[in-house]
């Protein structure tokens, strides 16, 4: 089943998403999700292109207990109608646990281990003073994990339980998902206060 190029694949993501907050984010899943691609030894553009699009219909179908279109529910229907690799669509299935289908590949553990760890690096970012990514480091990415009233909606012990799963210890996990971001820094809008002012 054909893959979209990493062209199509962002103009659907522009199509669908208009929040800069969710733009970011798929687009630094999609960062993590190539690192580790190329970590494994996998395939960089269907684990990118998984990573990209995971939260496709958030936007619209933000409803999880809508069983018809609720999010990733539309999502996975219009990657089925356009024939997307099942390897793809199994992923964003498994990344919303709720549907309960089981994680088989290291495609389907990638994408939870790097989800929510994303918006926690990404927060590191913005309440830094000069709003720079390149210029968090692992040991403070550590310590607001442990602080649990940042960035609080996110469940530490189910991610931490994801990130085992995907066999990766955790600073190694920090390092790669945190580097992977920072490549793409200005994608991001934390390269800096004097570059987002241009």
């Amino acid at each position: 089943m054909p893959l979209p190029s990493r062209e199509e694949a962002y103009q659907l993501l522009c199509e669908w998403v208009q929040s800069e907050s969710l733009r970011r984010h798929m687009l630094a899943v999609e960062a993590a999700m190539r690192a580790y691609a190329r970590h494994f030894g996998e395939d960089e553009d269907l684990w990118g292109i998984t990573g990209l699009l995971h939260d496709l219909d958030y936007e619209r179908f933000p409803d999880m207990e809508d069983t018809e279109h609720g999010h990733p529910r539309t999502a996975l229907r219009l990657f089925r109608e356009r024939g997307y690799p099942e390897e793809l669509i199994h992923a964003v299935e498994a990344h919303a646990t709720f549907l309960g289908a089981p994680r088989e590949t290291l495609l389907d553990k990638a994408l939870l281990a790097c989800d929510e760890l994303t918006g926690l690096i990404l927060a590191c970012a913005y309440v830094r003073p000069d709003r720079d990514i390149r210029s968090v480091k692992v040991k403070s990415v550590k310590k607001k994990w442990k602080n649990r009233k940042f960035t609080e909606a996110i469940d530490r012990e189910e991610n931490m339980a994801y990130i085992q799963e995907l066999g990766v210890p955790f600073d190694e996990h920090i390092q790669r998902v945190l580097e992977a971001m920072q490549g793409i820094a200005e994608e991001l809008g934390v390269a800096g206060e004097e570059k987002r002012a241009d």
